[in-house]
């Protein structure tokens, strides 16, 4: 239950799943903000996961958080937890929403000219044919007069090549606080496991919703406490044909579910 002391943000922790009900509840009334402040708090991993699925993509990740905050915050104006969605499931599309509407609007920061692009091809040939004809790396100056260019055009295209072309993952790098190398694989974003459990725990908790006593019951005990049928039959005092036709509706309303879910 929340106390008088629920607006603490020291106390976020202690927070259980019917006291952010509530919360969800009062600020869906009254629109107090320090409700929202605290559920804010409350729900920044959200954010965090999420950000760091886009980061090491041409944008910093302080900013795609950034984002993500502001995404969380769109999501608890309007989510209400009387059509019985769990907030998690209700704020990642938002939130991922935002990030990705940022990514288009900031799309002309990783997007390369046209003509720097041509260029960049024109400079790769030039660097083959001259090579073999001088029998040495060709300068700048070379090149530049080899494709009619300016010098300034040519380290332009060159400086472009190095941002926007593609690294090989083996690529490694100095690492700063101490003296081991560190691989270009390793610094790249990996989906979070943590985020999938969100997800896969936000489904199971809308299913079970929808199923009677006994179907929770023979879900639990098959696939979380792993009992053959034989023994869920006998502790229920029932037939193993019962248990063995019950468990498939069960499964046919997680199918169902699923497939809900992937059209949505």
């Amino acid at each position: 239950m929340i106390n008088e002391n629920y607006y603490d943000k020291n106390n976020l922790k202690n927070l259980d799943k019917a006291s952010v009900r509530i919360l969800f509840k009062r600020y869906r009334e009254n629109r107090d903000k320090e409700i929202r402040d605290v559920l804010i708090e409350k729900h920044l991993y959200i954010a965090e996961i999420l950000s760091k699925k886009y980061a090491n993509r041409g944008i910093d990740h302080d900013d795609i958080y950034q984002v993500a905050c502001i995404g969380l915050i769109y999501a608890i104006e309007r989510y209400d937890i009387d059509k019985g969605f769990e907030f998690s499931s209700f704020a990642t599309p938002t939130i991922i929403g935002e990030i990705k509407k940022y990514f288009r609007d900031k799309g002309w920061t990783i997007r390369v000219p046209r003509r720097i692009q041509e260029l960049s091809k024109k400079i790769n040939n030039a660097k083959v044919q001259l090579s073999q004809e001088l029998q040495r790396s060709p300068t700048i100056e070379d090149i530049a007069a080899h494709l009619d260019s300016t010098e300034e055009e040519v380290l332009e295209a060159m400086e472009a090549s190095k941002v926007y072309t593609p690294q090989s993952l083996d690529v490694t790098y100095d690492s700063h606080n101490d003296d081991k190398e560190v691989n270009l694989a390793e610094l790249i974003g990996e989906e979070d496991l943590y985020f999938s459990r969100i997800e896969n725990n936000d489904f199971l908790m809308r299913t079970m919703d929808k199923l009677n006593e006994i179907e929770k019951q023979i879900l639990v005990e098959r696939y979380f406490n792993k009992k053959t049928q034989v023994a869920i039959a006998k502790y229920l005092e029932i037939s193993q044909m019962t248990v063995s036709r019950i468990e498939k509706r069960i499964l046919e309303k997680l199918r169902k579910e699923i497939e809900k879910t992937i059209v949505d």
